[in-house]
Formats: C-alpha cells, sequence, structure tokens
C-alpha cells in the first residue's frame, strides 16, 4: 500500500515513511492510494473479534511494509492502557441511542486511541532505524496530552506540543505540562489554536529545518492518525444489533474533521454507514459549510467545549480532495484561495450522507442536564454538542469524546456533580512546567533547536 497527497507533488510513500513525515513535503496530508473494501464475508469475520485485534485485521491492509507479527505486537501493546475491558464500550440508552465511549485511555479522551498507537510506532521507528525524531504537533486541548502520553520516556524522542495559553481546561493543561518527563515540551503560546496550527504548518514547509531535525506531525494529518479512528466504528457497528446497522448514523463532536473523516474513510470501504453528523460548538465553520456549501473562516471564539475550538480544520483538505474528484490540481486552487481570501464556495456542493449542527455556549450546560436527567448518563462539554438533536428516524451513535472529569466545572454549573477520576486529582499537586512562546515559526523553531534530540 502506498500513501500519496492530496496536493500530488510529493512521491508516494509506504506506511511508515509516511507516518514518519506527518505533513506531506508539498504541504498536503496522505492517504491511502486507494481504498480496501471490505465484503459482508469480511465483516461476518470480524465480528468476534476483540479490539486489539480487529484493529490488526484493518490496519494490516494499509501497514504492509511492517511485519505482520510487528503490527500486531504494536497494536497489542498500545491497548494495554485503557482502563475499560471493553475498550470503547457501546452503551444503550434506549429509543434509538447509543453512546460511543471513547474516554477509557490514559489521557481519558478519544485522541488515546491513535496517540497511543502512533507513539509505539514512533518508538519502534526509532528503534530499528536507529535514529531520533522530534514530534511537533498543535493542540486546542486533548491532542496535546494524549501525543505526550503516547510518547512519554520513549527513548530517540522528543515531543513539542503548542497550546493557546488560557484557552484549554485546567486539567487538560495539567496533564500535558506536569509529567516531569524530559522528553516533553509544552510550550503555551499567546494566541488561539488556529495561530499555532498555522506556525506549524510553516514550520513544516521548512524542508531544511524539518529533516535535519527529522521532524514528524503528531496532529490529525498524520494518517496513522485517521486509519488507528476507523477502527472504532467499526467496532461500534460490528456490536450494534444486526436490524440496526443499516440505519446507523454517527453522531460526531468535531472541530479540526479528522474524527468524521475516519467514520467516513470507513464507509467508503464498503461499511453499510447510513450517515454522518458533524456536531460542533459555538465556532462553527464545519456547520455552516455542510449548511450552505461555503467554507469561510471566521474568529475564535474561546467555549466551555475548548477542543473544538478551532476555525481551520485542517483534516478537511483530504474531504476537498475527494469532493473535486481525486484532482490534486484543483485540491491547490481550493486551498490557495481559501489561503488567500479565508473562504471557498464549492460551486457543485451536495451534503450526502452528512448532516451539522452547531451548539451555543449558553446551550451547553442545559444539555448536559437534560441527558442526565432523561438517559441517566452523563456526558462532557463537547459530547453534550452532540446531543443537541438526534435524528429520530435513525438509530444516533453519539461518540463520547472526553470523561466529564476533565471539565468539573462546567459539570458543578451544568447539574451541581463535580466528577472526578484518580488519574487527574494526583496531577492536582504536580507542578507545571510550560514554556510560554509566541505563536511564530521563529520563536518556535529557535526553541526546538535548543531542545531536539
Amino acid at each position: 500500500m502506498k500513501f500519496i497527497s492530496t496536493r500530488g507533488q510529493t512521491e508516494p510513500l509506504g506506511f511508515s515513511d509516511a507516518v514518519a513525515t506527518g505533513l506531506a513535503p508539498d504541504g498536503g496530508l496522505f492517504l491511502p492510494e486507494t481504498m480496501p473494501q471490505f465484503s459482508a464475508a469480511d465483516l461476518a469475520r470480524f465480528e468476534p473479534l476483540g479490539y486489539a485485534e480487529l484493529c490488526f485485521e484493518f490496519l494490516r491492509r494499509f501497514a504492509t511494509d511492517l511485519p505482520a507479527e510487528t503490527l500486531r505486537a504494536l497494536i497489542a501493546k498500545s491497548y494495554t492502557t485503557f482502563a475499560d475491558p471493553g475498550i470503547a464500550p457501546l452503551r444503550s440508552l434506549g429509543k434509538n441511542r447509543y453512546v460511543l465511549e471513547l474516554f477509557h485511555g490514559p489521557t481519558l479522551a478519544f485522541k488515546d486511541f491513535a496517540l497511543q498507537l502512533l507513539g509505539n510506532l514512533y518508538g519502534h521507528q526509532c528503534e530499528v532505524r536507529r535514529e531520533t525524531i522530534n514530534v511537533l504537533g498543535a493542540t486546542s486541548g486533548d491532542t496535546g496530552a494524549a501525543a505526550i502520553h503516547g510518547l512519554l520516556g520513549k527513548p530517540g524522542t522528543a515531543i513539542f506540543v503548542l497550546y493557546p495559553d488560557g484557552r484549554v481546561s485546567p486539567l487538560q493543561e495539567r496533564q500535558m505540562a506536569c509529567t516531569g518527563a524530559e522528553n516533553i515540551f509544552a510550550l503555551a503560546v499567546d494566541g488561539s489554536f488556529d495561530d499555532a496550527q498555522t506556525a506549524l504548518k510553516e514550520i513544516f514547509g521548512d524542508q531544511i529545518f524539518r529533516k535535519h531535525h527529522r521532524l514528524s506531525a503528531v496532529n490529525s494529518v498524520n494518517i496513522a492518525r485517521v486509519l488507528a479512528q476507523c477502527v472504532y466504528y467499526l467496532w461500534a457497528w460490528l456490536r450494534l444489533p444486526a436490524a440496526e446497522r443499516g440505519n446507523v448514523e454517527f453522531v460526531v463532536p468535531t472541530g479540526n474533521f479528522g474524527n468524521v473523516l475516519a467514520g467516513w474513510w470507513l464507509q467508503q470501504m464498503g461499511v453499510p454507514i447510513a450517515g454522518f453528523k458533524v456536531a460542533t460548538n459555538q465556532n462553527d465553520i464545519l456547520h455552516r459549510m455542510f449548511s450552505t456549501g461555503e467554507y469561510r473562516v471566521g474568529a475564535v471564539q474561546p467555549s466551555a467545549a475548548p477542543s473544538m475550538d478551532i476555525q481551520v480544520a485542517s483534516n478537511f483538505e483530504r474531504f476537498i480532495y475527494a469532493g473535486v474528484g481525486r484532482d490534486p490540481a484543483r485540491v491547490r486552487e481550493v486551498m490557495a484561495t481559501f489561503k488567500a481570501t479565508g473562504a471557498y464556495r464549492f460551486e457543485q456542493f451536495d451534503r450526502g450522507i452528512f448532516s451539522s449542527s452547531c451548539c451555543a455556549d449558553a446551550e451547553i450546560p442545559a444539555i448536559i442536564a437534560r441527558v442526565l436527567r432523561e438517559d441517566g448518563y452523563l456526558v462532557d462539554p463537547h459530547t453534550a454538542c452532540g446531543f443537541k438533536e438526534l435524528n429520530p428516524d435513525r438509530v444516533s451513535v453519539v461518540l463520547a469524546t472526553a470523561s466529564p472529569a476533565k471539565f468539573p466545572e462546567t459539570i458543578q454549573t451544568a447539574v451541581g456533580i463535580e466528577p472526578k477520576h484518580p488519574s487527574l486529582e494526583a496531577l492536582k499537586s504536580r507542578p507545571i512546567k510550560k514554556h510560554l512562546i509566541k505563536a511564530t515559526p521563529a520563536a518556535i523553531t529557535a526553541f526546538i533547536e535548543r531542545h531536539a534530540v
């Protein structure tokens, strides 16, 4: 299996090289050259498998340059850190409603599914190739913590995570800045997540710097991130009653489009999923795009669901690639127009299997209270955005993207309960070690120069 860039000006790479590279040198995003197809017989064979074995059966179609037993061992190691034996338990709330719990990993967020695996892939590559690697990422909250815990203490690696200072929850910051590990650098930037992400992309555009420091991207632009997240959609689909599988709509809280893209890719591989609902917070660029066909950036508004405080959805380029007929020249045109004007209108835009919604900050506490009252289930503020409005004609599976314990102030306001988790409580007594930095490529590259391995 080879991986190509959405912009068509990078040589195709194998899985391991595409993972190590992260962002394609031409500024595009890697994606599979062809999508494998899963037959009804394949899906029936997958049904009795445990999570790690299902993940292996899925990923072995893509990671064809890794020996099967190596891939199986890396996957098995990645999911030993999850607290629930089901890894991603599917909870029925009745009335054709389910919750897919994706917060049982070490940082209590869905990002752990991909980043525990990605950390082990990086560690394996460092060992086999006898090279070091410096990992750079930008986060609006959960990605940074999950990436850090995926690479915690791994020899030959250093990780630099940019996050908007004062715009993540206090516990999210502590998960990044209280590890005590020597290879972890939490960089608090003066600005928004989009400012950090823009600087990151410029740094990756400097090919000399990138190659000199063996720089890799840990954001959802990394192909391993999206592919690993495909697996929990397949896992959930296989756990639904057979009669409901053909009418299921996955409801996905998302800001960067990577989480919902993973589900859509799985549908493109032949799994009969009826639809996807993109659930955004008040930073609603994706909702506006699916509603009007116009992709237009706005100002980021800090919110009670901070992991979705994003106005430039970096993974959307992979969706654009499919929408323009897999034409790299058209992708380059779209992205150049968007970069120059902050907007792009799709002349022929068909939402197809997608719907969308947005949720204002003022609505979130009431939704948390309603779901607890009606379903006896406590949700975090991001997952609450998914519960705003469910389609009564569909079987809804809402992705629970984070533990409520990561957002105790919001939950306390909503329902008078302060959720706690032992791992988070332990962080409260640890010193915070963060580095304040300007959101400019010059400031960030200078820091990397001083601390790279």
